[in-house]
């Protein structure tokens, strides 16, 4: 009987990493980013029947690109988390952060423990009730969080993504202005994105207790006019 070949768990895990950066990579991109009224979530999504923008709770909205059957997963799980919270405790309760951690800490059991992880990365975000309280937690195949008050990017062409918001985000930048940022962040210089190649979301104090809202039709057309 033969012995199995060793690998080293350094190049194990960097054979891993480099598998799930690929396949994230080939997907389309995503930014969210706060504004003088919330959070805003806008992802590059040509179709009309897979969602990336989603709702979790009341102030909590879900970002997911790379392997759309894994990270429609997650967001599922973390409806049916806060769902739950939500009924044993209060409304109150349910936050963006525990709903993070508890992505990161599955990603990151699964990164190590199963043959192929997830070709994902996510973006929580949560409206405050003040300016100061609005957060996004950019969450890595492997489990790594990242908490910020700003903006951040995921998906193919996140770093140069990322360099562009850096240039133009503004804290106190209305709804019109945040959308066109951030659109303009995902095309690039050498393209032009239309509504019908994105999908929008914000997390807004002047929608009430349901924050979430998606942008759609005339409203976005108007919006990247």
């Amino acid at each position: 009987m033969g012995m199995p070949m060793y690998v080293s768990p350094e190049q194990l895990m960097k054979d891993r990493a480099d598998f799930a950066r690929k396949g994230i990579s080939r997907g389309r991109a995503a930014v969210g980013c706060t504004y003088a009224d919330g959070v805003l979530l806008c992802a590059e999504n040509p179709s009309n029947t897979l969602r990336k923008v989603s709702e979790i709770y009341d102030r909590i909205g879900f970002v997911g690109v790379g392997r759309y059957n894994e990270f429609d997963g997650l967001r599922k799980g973390g409806v049916r988390h806060a769902d739950m919270k939500g009924y044993a405790y209060s409304r109150e309760d349910v936050d963006a952060r525990s709903l993070a951690n508890l992505y990161a800490e599955f990603l990151g059991q699964h990164f190590t423990h199963e043959q192929k992880p997830m070709e994902i990365e996510l973006l929580v975000g949560e409206m405050g009730e003040e300016p100061d309280g609005d957060q996004l937690f950019h969450l890595l195949y492997d489990g790594t969080v990242m908490d910020m008050d700003t903006f951040a990017a995921i998906g193919g062409e996140a770093e140069s993504i990322r360099g562009r918001m850096e240039e133009t985000w503004e804290r106190t930048a209305d709804l019109g202005a945040a959308v066109g940022r951030a659109v303009a962040a995902l095309a690039g210089p050498d393209r032009t994105l239309v509504a019908d190649d994105l999908e929008v979301a914000v997390l807004a104090r002047s929608n009430g207790r349901r924050a979430f809202r998606r942008i759609e039709g005339d409203e976005l057309d108007g919006l990247l006019a």
